[in-house]
């Protein structure tokens, strides 16, 4: 928190404004509070000029367009709709090959330019250990969103930030390839895209936004911290933020299930689906009603933390597993778990996960028992460490079960005359909470995390936010907003309204100045649109809505309306 030296003192302003003339009172509108923040010009429509030809047009350093192709509206469908017509542009940039490996490397990209543009621009972060040029749409939310940015009017961004799939994580052994990935594949692509940009339209951007979930979350994050100057808007969902540390903390928790497991090699057996149901459920028992309606969500997640105690509340097995009760062991394990990581001291080195009904879904239990095995591996193994893993014998699943977790935090701290760089600078945003550079020229953030996410926990994003607040005098309202999804687990799925569009209210506030109290969510019922969400409960209606409410604010219930409507739940 930022300290000030000689704080001004009550009685000194009052004395002071009784000296000064009504008229100087009036004139400054009598107040204390910050000046206003900057307020950002709404962008200009216009057409594409060509398409075919772009190929040739457009030119770019350390750049080479490889294709430049027609698409007729309706050819590409996305969230249900068919998307207009627009130009399709792919390319590379930076080719070259890796000293270490031999392996030929790029920033593979592909840019979709809509013919009827909004004259914005929208950079599309992807996730996962990036790798792939996915279509390039620009996602509204972190998953099955109702609409999409290309198709409303965006021109979108997309790549592999700078490595193929088809390597896994052994790009990881090139030190270029990690900075690449970490945050500098965003510092070359803005440039370009803007300059294409420019070529296909006759003029730059005038308004350019930032989103992406997870991975994308982090590059967000990122983004946010580094390049502020060259973005308007960031839109970040349920953010990896501090990526190696949450992969090396999950990697723990297999070690946890692993030895909780009543079949060998199965972690699932460590805390079976029944037991993860039988463990929301007593989450639902005790916070269900604390935001007035009882309707199987858990809209005040703060007050849950402390309503619910796993020993407590579920029972304690005093025979065999069946269940209907955890073991000691279990609750130990698994309690220590739900209060963070910790290293061999005891020191807590990744945050607490809150209690929620939404850990039975099978998009939960795959995060810890089996990605804790084939991805955080590759991560903590060969992308992160310094020195990576020798590739010719690395076994993920093995590592995770067997590695010193004291020694993979050393490592990714570390740095030597190859990686010169550590895990925990080229992937963490620098000084995430101090963000006076996108606050002060007008820029907005709007973030969004699952209660129910098993990899990044909402409590870390909540930690992140509560200090970005107290560095804006206790309020970030003006120029960041932070909205919890309960029930929803790692982007979407789980229990949860987890369709909605924050990219619109976000372009609201940034060019029309008005500030989301809340944001519309809906969920993926029988007869969706886009895409059915399976874990929903059968007791909800298919069309149930909710208003996700800007932190600290809660959803709660007026008392009186139909309790499927989002109009029957207020923000307080």
């Amino acid at each position: 928190m930022k300290m000030h030296r000689n704080p001004p003192r009550p009685w000194a302003k009052l004395a002071l404004a009784a000296t000064l003339p009504t008229a100087l009172l009036a004139a400054c509108g009598g107040s204390d509070g910050p000046p206003p923040l900057p307020q950002l010009s709404a962008a200009v429509p216009a057409s594409l000029l060509s398409c075919s030809d772009l190929a040739s047009k457009i030119s770019f350093p350390n750049t080479r367009i490889t294709a430049a192709t027609d698409v007729a509206a309706g050819t590409l469908t996305v969230a249900g709709q068919p998307v207009g017509a627009h130009c399709r542009v792919t390319g590379r940039m930076y080719e070259r090959v890796g000293p270490i490996d031999g392996v030929s490397y790029a920033i593979g990209f592909e840019m979709r330019l809509p013919r009827n543009w909004n004259g914005r621009f929208f950079y599309q972060a992807n996730g996962g250990i990036d790798g792939s040029v996915v279509t390039a749409t620009g996602a509204v939310n972190g998953g099955s969103g109702p609409t999409n940015a290309l198709n409303m009017g965006f021109a979108v961004i997309s790549s592999d930030a700078g490595h193929a799939a088809s390597q896994g994580p052994f790009f990881g052994i090139d030190p270029q390839a990690r900075l690449d990935y970490g945050y500098q594949a965003v510092a070359k692509l803005t440039p370009m895209a803007k300059s294409a940009i420019q070529t296909a339209y006759g003029k730059a951007p005038d308004r350019s936004y930032f989103g992406g979930c997870s991975n994308g979350g982090r590059h967000a994050m990122v983004a946010a911290a580094r390049y502020a100057d060259q973005y308007d808007g960031f839109l970040v969902g349920d953010p990896g933020f501090r990526l190696p540390l949450a992969a090396i903390a999950n990697m723990a928790g297999a070690q946890k299930y692993a030895a909780l497991a009543t079949t060998p090699g199965d972690l699932s057996t460590g805390f079976t689906t029944a037991e993860r149901k039988l463990v929301s459920d007593a989450v639902l028992g005790k916070c269900d009603a604390l935001d007035g309606a009882t309707d199987g969500l858990v809209q005040d997640t703060g007050a849950c933390q402390a309503a619910f105690n796993l020993d407590r509340d579920v029972p304690t097995c005093t025979g065999a597993r069946n269940g209907s009760c955890l073991s000691a062991a279990q609750k130990t394990a698994i309690g220590g778990l739900f209060a963070g990581a910790r290293n061999a001291a005891g020191n807590r080195f990744y945050a607490s996960f809150p209690y929620d009904n939404g850990l039975s879904p099978n998009g939960w239990g795959v995060w810890k028992f089996s990605n804790s095995l084939n991805l955080d591996s590759g991560g903590a193994g060969i992308i992160w460490p310094v020195p990576p893993e020798d590739p010719a014998t690395f076994n993920g699943p093995n590592f995770t079960l067997t590695a010193n977790i004291d020694t993979l935090l050393a490592r990714v701290a570390a740095t030597n005359a190859v990686y010169t760089e550590s895990a925990l600078s080229f992937m963490l945003p620098p000084n995430p909470s101090e963000l006076s550079k996108l606050k002060n020229r007008g820029a907005k953030m709007m973030v969004y995390h699952g209660t129910a996410d098993p990899i990044f926990s909402s409590d870390d994003t909540t930690a992140w936010y509560d200090t970005l607040r107290g560095n804006n005098g206790g309020d970030a309202g003006n120029f960041s907003r932070f909205y919890r999804v309960p029930g929803m687990n790692h982007c979407s799925g789980g229990p949860a309204t987890d369709q909605f569009d924050m990219l619109t209210p976000l372009v609201n506030w940034v060019e029309q100045g008005q500030a989301p109290d809340s944001v519309v969510a809906n969920a993926r019922g029988a007869g969706n649109a886009v895409a059915v969400n399976a874990d929903l409960p059968a007791t909800w209606s298919a069309t149930r809505s909710r208003p996700l409410c800007a932190y600290p604010k809660v959803a709660r219930y007026k008392g009186t309306g139909d309790i499927e409507s989002a109009a029957s739940f207020s923000c307080q």
